[in-house]
């Protein structure tokens, strides 16, 4: 695991916490408008201000931390923090290693892009970030794969000719195929949504975060905070 930043929710202990107790939320900070590391290396974006609401709900007292995205799971599991909240899909597979809240979006779109129109994204040579279910998704139909462990990797790959398209969430891409020649070529939706994602044996903190996204649901704000970040998938 690369080193940890860590940045402080100046919010509320709950009555059921000892003073000393700190919810950790670890996220990934390469992947706007989700997460990213702002001018001042502060994680930043959607899941930023959506855990610092949550938190606050939940009368918790919360860090942020972050983490390369293919070891968040089992830094997860091993203890380096205690929740997920990193744009990541609930999914079958996820769901045999951790637990899920509901999901905070509903399924948004994925999206195939590249350089040129007329790409057959079902047998190209397609780049997608490993250990994500767009990657899962190019594996079973009969495309060539080409994983990367970053976002930015993907979309390189592209612009530079090593692969012929790019599969990743369309929120990702929106603001990429508007500033470059990136161009899109389908559509695909995956998954169940995205949540947050906790060890299996902390189903009282889970139900705490799950208790928040409700009501942020019930008043309208989770849908305000979507809009605001111009994310798909409002409720």
């Amino acid at each position: 695991m690369k080193s940890l930043i860590l940045t402080t929710a100046a919010l509320a202990l709950t009555a059921g916490m000892g003073m000393a107790d700190t919810v950790r939320l670890g996220t990934e900070g390469a992947y706007p408008p989700y997460n990213f590391l702002n001018d001042n290396g502060e994680v930043d974006g959607f899941e930023r201000e959506l855990g610092d609401e949550l938190c606050k709900r939940a009368e918790l007292t919360c860090e942020w931390v972050t983490n390369d995205w293919d070891s968040i799971i089992p830094n997860l599991t091993s203890g380096n923090y205690d929740a997920i909240i990193a744009g990541m899909s609930i999914t079958a597979e996820r769901e045999e290693l951790v637990d899920f809240t509901q999901g905070y979006t509903q399924p948004s779109p994925s999206a195939y892009a590249g350089m040129s129109e007329g790409v057959d994204v079902k047998t190209a040579v397609v780049a997608a970030q490993a250990s994500t279910i767009q990657s899962a998704h190019v594996a079973s139909t009969g495309a060539t794969l080409v994983e990367f462990a970053t976002p930015d990797e993907t979309v390189a790959a592209v612009q530079s000719g090593e692969v012929d398209a790019v599969l990743s969430d369309k929120d990702f891409l929106i603001p990429i195929v508007a500033e470059t020649e990136l161009m899109f070529l389908e559509e695909v939706r995956l998954g169940g949504g995205i949540g947050m994602a906790f060890r299996e044996s902390d189903d009282e903190l889970r139900g705490k975060f799950d208790a928040a996204i409700a009501s942020m649901k019930e008043d309208g704000s989770l849908n305000d905070m979507l809009d605001k970040w111009e994310i798909e998938g409002k409720f």
